[in-house]
């Protein structure tokens, strides 16, 4: 009998199912190292915010050994770090390495070309800022610093485009007043006026415009619209010392040297080792008749900026109506080192020179003022000079000159010092009676 065997039984298909692999995917890989790099981006930028520069850097130098140095963020922190630290050229390294791990970060690009500008080397700056420009929308801050090299290379064409490029973009009053100063280094004032004013219609309040505006007109000669601007100016910053410098010397040209005297007391608080202050206070004082105050004052202006020509000029003014004409002397020689392109300066030199007796020098002066400038006075005194030494008949040829130029003056003018009106009277009447003679 033949034993029934069961029938074998059937493998049942298994379900395939896909396990989780214990090997992290290249994705995972990237979103955990973009997470380790940028952990403490937060802390880093916080500790840069309140300038808690040491402990900032601690943290940043941990972050750098942990990713390598691939961390562009702490890279980029340091940099401005140390370049607030003054190590302009280690902070440039960084930059250009934070540029190496993001080439296409225009902020890394621009830092490159600050850290560039600063380190004086402008052309390469302006070819870092062209390639921010090309790889990037357009920038106020790119063409601003752009320009800013421009002006410092002393193309002044191309700053002048590279700013009013950045103001097209975005107005600020850091690029208005970088293109005034581009048309006043071009001596172009009534252009820098009209950039001024534009600023102004901006920035109506800015007292740092509105007192550049106020010297402008100072220097165009019109002490009435300067004067104006300068006491809008002051309305917003009553203590600017730039400002009530320039009012005060506004005020003192009209002789009231004690409300100067009062103004520069105000901008002495602010600024009291500022030479132009010292030199104005030194000339109220002489003005006043007080001489050696005076004095004193100028030597104290002299001595904080020894190569301001004015300076030694006053000086020179100064100890010749005290008849130290030696002194004297030493300063106008030095003020003609200084500046010898002011014509005034071999007058009153040739003045000193006929007080030492030194004639042939003086008339050498004389003939030098003259030959650089057409004045009345350097004529009338030469005119003096030469008469007093004996020479009649070219003191007599010289005043001739002296009446030409005389006649062509305003009445304010003519009546403005009355001893030249004395010391023409008088030399005419002595020429007159050696002709008779």
């Amino acid at each position: 009998m033949v034993e029934a065997k069961e029938a074998p039984k059937q493998t049942q298909p298994k379900p395939n199912v896909t396990r989780p692999s214990t090997r992290p995917s290249a994705a995972r890989k990237n979103q955990n190292s973009s997470i380790q790099r940028t952990k403490r981006n937060g802390q880093i930028h916080q500790l840069y915010v309140r300038q808690e520069f040491n402990d900032c850097l601690k943290i940043i130098e941990v972050q750098l050994k942990e990713c390598r140095g691939q961390c562009e963020y702490p890279i980029y922190v340091k940099a401005l770090i140390r370049r607030q630290q003054g190590c302009i050229q280690e902070s440039l390294q960084l930059f250009q390495a934070a540029t190496c791990l993001n080439p296409h970060n225009v902020s890394n690009l621009k830092q490159v070309g600050r850290s560039l500008y600063l380190l004086g080397k402008h052309k390469q700056a302006i070819e870092v800022y062209e390639e921010a420009q090309r790889i990037g929308v357009d920038d106020w801050e790119v063409w601003h610093n752009k320009g800013l090299c421009h002006l410092y290379l002393k193309k002044y064409v191309q700053a002048i485009e590279c700013f009013r490029q950045a103001n097209s973009i975005q107005r600020h009053d850091s690029t208005y007043m970088q293109l005034g100063k581009v048309y006043t280094l071009q001596e172009n004032y009534k252009a820098a006026i009209e950039v001024y004013l534009e600023a102004l219609e901006f920035s109506p309040e800015n007292p740092e415009i509105l007192t550049t505006v106020g010297l402008l007109y100072l220097r165009l000669g019109d002490n009435y619209r300067a004067f104006d601007f300068l006491g809008n100016s002051l309305t917003h910053d009553p203590k600017n010392p730039k400002s009530i410098l320039a009012a005060g010397s506004i005020i003192q040209d009209h002789n009231d040297m004690d409300v100067a005297l009062v103004k520069y007391r105000i901008a002495a608080v602010a600024t009291p080792n500022s030479a132009q202050l010292w030199n104005n206070i030194g000339m109220c004082f002489f003005g006043k008749g007080r001489y050696v105050a005076a004095i004193a004052c100028l030597k104290r202006a002299l001595y904080l900026d020894p190569f301001e020509w004015i300076i030694s000029y006053n000086l020179g003014l100064v100890h010749l109506n005290q008849e130290q004409y030696a002194s004297a002397f030493h300063y106008l020689s030095a003020s003609i080192n200084l500046k010898p392109g002011f014509a005034s300066s071999y007058m009153y030199l040739g003045i000193i020179l006929s007080r030492l007796d030194d004639f042939e020098n003086s008339c050498h002066a004389y003939e030098k003022a003259i030959g650089m400038e057409s004045d009345h006075l350097f004529e009338l005194n030469f005119a003096i000079t030469l008469y007093n030494n004996g020479e009649k008949e070219t003191a007599a040829q010289h005043f001739s000159s002296f009446r030409l130029l005389w006649d062509e003056l305003d009445e304010e003018v003519k009546t403005a010092d009355p001893d030249v009106i004395d010391q023409m009277n008088e030399l005419q009447r002595l020429l007159k009676s050696t002709s008779v003679d």
